[in-house]
């Protein structure tokens, strides 16, 4: 049963894998980051903060290694928004 539990976790976190590299593509792109909330973006981080800390406690495996990817590309998606939040602001008073 922990194998296939294991493989249930993997394909999880590769779908979420697979939704930040674009959400960070659109922010690149558009250079904006309208929409998007640093709130929930922080939530996330600390579910995969969670998550890692029960994998350290109940047995590294390869698993693991799927919520240190996503934690280090949210913390990407969540740089980006401060980054791209100032021309933001400067777009608004222009208007």
């Amino acid at each position: 049963m922990g194998t296939f539990s294991s493989v249930c976790e993997m394909m999880m976190l590769l779908c979420f894998a697979v939704g930040w590299p674009l959400s960070i593509l659109k922010t690149l792109r558009s250079k904006t980051v309208k929409g998007k909330s640093p709130f929930f973006i922080m939530v996330v981080m600390a579910g995969y903060a969670f998550g890692i800390t029960h994998k350290i406690l109940s047995g590294f495996d390869w698993v693991s290694y799927l919520y240190v990817f996503n934690f280090i590309v949210v913390s990407i998606d969540l740089f980006l928004y401060f980054h791209f939040r100032k021309s933001d602001r400067v777009q608004n008073e222009k208007i």
